[in-house]
């Protein structure tokens, strides 16, 4: 089977090391490791091209970068030359990751007569007006409802973003939306094998932006009772901030810097626990991510300490595989981390189930596989199977 896989989102390297760049990298893995001939459409692609990637058949169109209405304009133009394009080379399934303003996927499907996913990560419009410029809201918003209209199904990493989806677009969707959590590639992310006698390294993966609390958990390293290591995986805006935080605190940190998913596994070897320290928002409809960093960190068999926000406490067993917190508490954090690193068999008993967990329930092929549940192609009356 031909799948054309479409992302038209200029701020989503194909080949990068945001999470976003993971998500679209394992997503293709797991089609072709049902057999599928996978052809990528996008507007960026990123240097860091796995090794397992690179016979990729990439056709990519760059979108000028600018901040005015003229680049919103690029980016709808750049879509439906890509879904020309698909339509010119021929595909018997589009699988399209949301981006404003594309109607790729409804173009694309309605010329061929195939079927259509779109996954959906984030609300962007309401990302886009708050965070960074949105000027034509009413255009990003019809080309939100043209796609899922389209589209046999959409898939939704979470609850608040299928319900943020359906505030968008007209009640009936021919697919319907489905609520899907992102995953994890467990043959990539191996368990971690720290040594027991050396002092434990607490980690932190993603990218540097505000909602990852990331100042909050330099604060708990600061209040800690027991001794313990951290390492922050990652780059970003707040880089230079939060080494400025660091150091102010007093708290040696390991800061990285930006790693390809491919090291991972290696910055990850020698760690113990790990934490997703996401801030308190001000409203329960605000932490709609779906965190992949949880399910990298339970595959690679660490123990995890997460805010008690959002998906969070439906992915980890509050005292099975972690514990739980409440979010921008930085004394709570350093207690709950300090109680882990004191009791090493709990640690071991935790860093078990972590992986046991991740295996039979989180990876990317399980995630396709619900995506794609019940959906038929047109012409060959077969349902997908994985």
């Amino acid at each position: 089977m031909r799948v054309a896989y479409l992302c038209a989102d200029p701020g989503i390297p194909v080949f990068g090391t945001k999470g976003a760049s993971v998500h679209v990298q394992e997503i293709i893995r797991a089609w072709r490791a049902r057999g599928a001939e996978v052809r990528v459409y996008c507007t960026r692609t990123g240097d860091d091209v796995p090794a397992d990637l690179a016979d990729l058949t990439v056709t990519w169109l760059k979108v000028p970068q600018s901040q005015g209405p003229e680049r919103e304009a690029a980016q709808a133009a750049a879509a439906a030359e890509l879904a020309g394009k698909i339509i010119d080379d021929g595909a018997d399934l589009v699988y399209e990751r949301y981006s404003l303003f594309s109607t790729g996927l409804a173009q694309a499907t309605a010329a061929l007569g195939i079927p259509g996913i779109l996954e959906v990560n984030a609300p962007l419009i309401d990302e886009q007006r708050t965070h960074r410029y949105l000027h034509d809201e009413a255009a990003a918003a019809a080309a939100l409802r043209a796609q899922v209209a389209a589209a046999d199904r959409t898939v939704c990493v979470s609850a608040p973003v299928a319900r943020w989806v359906e505030s968008k677009t007209e009640p009936a969707h021919p697919g319907g939306i489905a609520v899907v959590p992102n995953g994890v590639n467990t043959d990539r992310i191996l368990p971690a094998s720290p040594d027991p006698g050396a002092v434990p390294v607490v980690a932190f993966v993603g990218t540097l932006k505000p909602w990852h609390g990331v100042e909050v958990l330099l604060e708990a390293a600061a209040l800690a009772s027991q001794a313990w290591q951290l390492r922050i995986v990652g780059d970003g805006p707040l880089s230079a901030e939060l080494q400025r935080r660091a150091a102010e605190l007093g708290v040696a940190v390991d800061f990285t810097g930006a790693v390809v998913p491919e090291q991972i596994p290696a910055v990850l070897a020698d760690c113990s626990l790990a934490a997703a320290p996401y801030p308190a928002m001000e409203s329960d409809a605000d932490q709609y991510f779906s965190p992949l960093k949880i399910y990298e960190y339970l595959a690679a068999a660490l123990p995890v300490v997460a805010s008690n926000v959002g998906q969070i406490p439906e992915i980890m067993d509050d005292g099975g595989t972690g514990l739980l917190v409440e979010p921008s508490d930085p004394a709570a954090l350093a207690a709950a981390i300090d109680c882990l690193v004191a009791y090493p068999e709990r640690r071991l008993a935790m860093a078990l189930a972590a992986r046991e967990q991740a295996v039979a329930r989180h990876s990317w092929h399980q995630v396709l596989e619900q995506s794609l549940a019940g959906i038929r192609l047109p012409d060959k009356n077969q349902e997908l199977t994985v």
